[in-house]
């Protein structure tokens, strides 16, 4: 929520040229043990999205009051965001607004759309800035500095599952888009999002949700002061079997313990995560099938497609400030395993048999994020330089199996992947004049890794290292306005199996090229934040982002398929217009050209790159008596294949709230979701299937998974 002292007040009305100053938590509002600036850098560059004043965002506000915010976050150690398209929201303004999942959660972000085209354990399907980021390449997602994104991943790099996710415990939202920022390193090219968690709450939650198609779930959370530091404890669970017609029984089990000591700035904190999650999934479908009657809308063609996963970390934040400036150090082990079960193509390959097979991914993830901060003077101008180090190791074990009905058939390829990063970067902000400021960084990123493959042409070691400067400028503020540029490279990493491959792990004997295991992006971004008239805030913000290759490890058939040169280029406009301290308008609209820039036959669109894509919101609601909230998500239609003569629909769908606040703690709450129950897809893919008894060749088709019909959720919860 955004705190002014008054005598900041004052200062905003008596400078009317001027924005308000940056949004704070509780969390920051201990300051560090710095040399006093005379004039500090102006607090313009960030804009948080403020909602009424509910408990919830009191309690989201204190959260950070008794711990160390993650070294992960944009302005951990108080730089100022330098892009126009850079934001963070309060945990609140998150939770302001219904969602179907955890992970469209994150659809706070402007421009992001967060999708899902199997059951609810999988990751979520994630489009930024026209891609489509399949499970999450390309964005980049911590949760408390611990890296979500898993490179060498069974299912496809980078693959983000978000699903561990608490919505409740959210204390910030961080952020940046573009290759812009020295401290963001790989799968962050298109975007980077930093979520944090609270340290503390207020006051303790027990909640309880039930809705449509056996919708279940059951949160407590609470935090108690222990010694000198505040120990938090939350557990989830949710028990969910879908729309569809084969059930998907989720089975979800959910939890956090975590003690924090001290500030922001001077603190430490511990925490614990486990994660448990067993489900069936209807995948997408062949559109023929539903045309021809053979199945329902909500059909399946596999009943036994499914997957369990888990995930179990332990994490630590530390943070000291002196006069020499301030330090910041997080730590992780992850130990994470997905057993999924897939049939997209149903008896194309194995007309017996069928086509499903079996992702398998176990992993130990261990790493540490450390940066230090200083204020100095360079030729009298002031400036902030920040230096770090990042590193993880993944050991994994890796596999592809065919399979039927779950049983195992045969082995495709079993890897055993030691593979590990180490970035190294800085940057300086300097301050020249009162309206002018520049930050200049650079970034060197060193990837070794080794495979040991069940087929020994396979295995081997690869290692590739990039350097990446980057640049930006702020201007302003002028008639409460300022404007910025940013530029910068990039990389991408692709799966290491695809760097040492050399045949065909279905045949053992067909030739296949290598990839590189580091592929360049580059890209640069012009925009502006203004605050036309009171209450109003908007920003603009025109990119262009470049990759060299759009190369990527396809997990589903366990080779290596490179594709072609992209360019995106496009622009975003962000809107938040809060009338009344009760009542607030969000606006967000985004518009991409995603081209390949070789010459090609086959056609210049990208499939499943988005257009257009946008959101609106209104919110309103006091600290006690009656809230609500109404949004929609508008995703636009898609290439599905490089000539554009295939086009996947539009989706619209709207999802409205209305609760009440009693001034004893209890909050009783009605969400719909897809309330005008608006007949369309979450996803759809084109591509060769073969149902029974149609040609070996098979068939062409639109391939679809179906949004949710209107589902209406009621929960019923407590603050004590």
């Amino acid at each position: 929520m955004l705190v002014l002292p008054a005598e900041a007040q004052e200062r905003s009305a008596q400078q009317p040229n001027q924005l308000p100053p940056v949004t704070i938590t509780a969390a920051d509002t201990k300051p560090p043990k710095r040399v006093a600036r005379q004039k500090p850098l102006p607090n313009l560059g960030a804009r948080t999205r403020n909602v009424a004043r509910p408990e919830q965002q009191r309690e989201a506000a204190s959260g950070g009051s008794s711990g160390v915010t993650p070294a992960s976050s944009d302005d951990a150690t108080g730089l100022h965001p330098t892009a126009a398209s850079s934001v963070r929201y309060t945990g609140a303004e998150v939770n302001a607004v219904p969602f179907t999942r955890p992970g469209e959660a994150l659809e706070i972000v402007p421009g992001l759309i967060v999708t899902q085209h199997s059951g609810e354990g999988k990751a979520n399907q994630y489009f930024l800035r026209g891609f489509n980021l399949d499970h999450g390449t390309d964005l980049a997602i911590t949760v408390d500095g611990m890296p979500v994104n898993m490179p060498t991943h069974g299912h496809g790099q980078g693959y983000a599952d978000i699903n561990f996710l608490i919505p409740e415990l959210i204390q910030s939202v961080n952020v940046r888009k573009g290759p812009y920022f020295a401290d963001v390193g790989d799968f962050g090219s298109a975007g980077a999002v930093g979520i944090d968690y609270v340290n503390r709450l207020q006051k303790n939650i027990a909640e309880v949700s039930v809705g449509s198609f056996a919708y279940r779930r059951g949160l407590a959370a609470g935090s108690t002061t222990v010694g000198e530091g505040t120990l938090l404890a939350a557990v989830e669970g949710i028990k969910y079997d879908g729309p569809w017609d084969v059930p998907d029984d989720v089975r979800k089990i959910n939890g956090l313990l975590r003690y924090g000591q001290g500030t922001a700035t001077d603190g430490f904190t511990l925490t614990g995560m486990a994660y448990s999650n067993a489900w069936n999934s209807t995948d997408q479908v062949a559109q023929r099938a539903i045309d021809h009657g053979i199945i329902s809308r909500l059909g399946s063609l596999d009943p036994t497609d499914g997957g369990v996963s888990t995930r179990f970390s332990l994490s630590g934040n530390f943070a000291h400030s002196s006069e020499y400036g301030q330090t910041k150090i997080s730590a992780y082990a992850i130990r994470s395993t997905l057993q999924l079960y897939n049939n997209f193509t149903y008896f194309l390959d194995n007309p017996v048999n069928g086509d499903q097979f079996n992702q398998l991914d176990q992993r130990t993830v261990s790493g540490f994020d450390a940066r230090h901060a200083f204020d100095w003077r360079f030729g009298g101008f002031e400036t902030q330089t920040r230096v770090g180090m990042q590193s993880r190791y993944d050991d994994i074990r890796v596999g592809l199996f065919k399979t039927e009905q779950r049983n195992w058939l045969s082995t495709v390829r079993e890897d055993s992947v030691r593979e590990g990063n180490v970035g190294i970067w800085a940057d300086s902000t300097t301050r020249w004049t009162d309206w002018l400021r520049t930050t200049v960084g650079i970034r060197e990123d060193f990837f070794p890794g080794r495979v040991l493959s069940d087929t020994p042409e396979n295995s081997g070691n690869a290692q590739a290292s990039m350097m990446s400067p980057k640049a930006g400028i702020v201007l302003g503020p002028w008639f409460r306005t300022e404007l910025y540029g940013n530029a910068g490279y990039g990389l991408h990493s692709n799966d290491i199996r695809g760097a040492t491959i050399t045949v065909d792990p279905n045949d053992k004997v067909t030739p296949l090229d290598r990839v590189p295991l580091l592929v360049r992006s580059r890209g640069a971004e012009v925009g502006l934040r203004t605050k036309p008239i009171e209450g109003l805030t908007s920003s603009v913000a025109l990119f262009v982002l470049d990759f060299e290759s759009e190369l990527l490890f396809v997990g589903d058939a366990g080779t290596t398929e490179p594709s072609r040169p992209s360019r995106r280029v496009g622009v975003e406009w962000v809107n938040q217009y809060k009338p009344l301290p009760w009542l607030s308008f969000d606006l967000d609209v985004a518009y991409t050209k995603a081209r390949f820039t070789d010459i090609d036959p086959a056609g210049d669109r990208i499939p499943g790159a988005p257009a257009w894509v946008g959101s609106a919101a209104i919110t309103f609601g006091h600290e006690t008596g009656w809230f609500g909230a109404l949004k929609a998500r508008y995703f636009g239609p898609r290439p599905l294949i490089e000539d554009d003569s295939v086009r996947s629909l539009a989706s619209l769908i709207f999802n409205a709230r209305a609760g009440y606040r009693f001034d004893n703690g209890l909050r009783v709450q009605l969400d719909i979701l897809n309330l005008f129950n608006a007949q369309t897809n979450q996803i759809e893919y084109y591509y060769l299937s073969r149902l029974p008894g149609e040609p070996i060749d098979g068939v062409a088709d639109r391939h679809v998974h179906p949004a949710e019909p209107r589902a209406a959720r009621l929960t019923v919860a407590a603050r004590f």
